[in-house]
């Protein structure tokens, strides 16, 4: 067995990946990302994934400034375990509801700790692409990310009002120095 590990996505990874995705669906999310589609064409997902402009497919409203992101996967052995995504700046919007770095654990692997390994293993990453303070945003229900958070010595500093479009959601800034 050997310690988890950030990488950029890879092909190697690909059935966990998709069997992941299938968890997350359960959820409803990423219902965006069609599992035939990306089984079909897998090669060219982890392509679009590593140009650093998130996630293929994401439907983003028009008013959107997009924003480069560099996408990284936590993986253990062959497991994909969750996905951490840094924005190497903030727009308007990401300013008050997402944030620098935005963290998944894949519904199998939660509550083992992998959310605190991935922000920790984000640190040197966001600190190389010049962001000294990360901003993490969190839904105020979402207890284990929160703890995870926390517990990285990321300190809380407000809390965003719901809006037509968006949801409340817990501010936080990690030091990446």
């Amino acid at each position: 067995m050997t310690a988890s590990k950030l990488i950029r996505p890879c092909v190697e990874y690909k059935a966990s990946f998709l069997e992941a995705l299938a968890e997350y669906h359960k959820e409803d999310r990423y219902l965006y990302n069609d599992i035939h589609s990306l089984n079909a064409d897998f090669e060219g997902f982890i392509k679009e994934l590593r140009a650093e402009k998130g996630y293929p497919h994401q439907p983003y409203q028009e008013w959107v400034d997009p924003v480069p992101e560099t996408v990284t996967w936590l993986v253990k052995d062959d497991k994909y375990i969750g996905t951490v995504d840094i924005r190497h700046r903030l727009n308007w919007h990401l300013e008050k509801w997402g944030g620098h770095i935005h963290f998944v654990t894949r519904p199998t692997m939660r509550g083992m700790g992998f959310g605190k390994k991935m922000l920790l293993k984000a640190i040197p990453i966001a600190n190389y692409l010049g962001i000294e303070k990360a901003l993490i945003t969190v839904d105020p229900d979402n207890i284990g990310a929160i703890k995870a958070i926390e517990s990285c010595g990321a300190e809380f500093e407000s809390e965003t009002q719901e809006t037509e479009q968006f949801p409340v959601r817990k501010r936080y800034w990690l030091d990446c120095t």
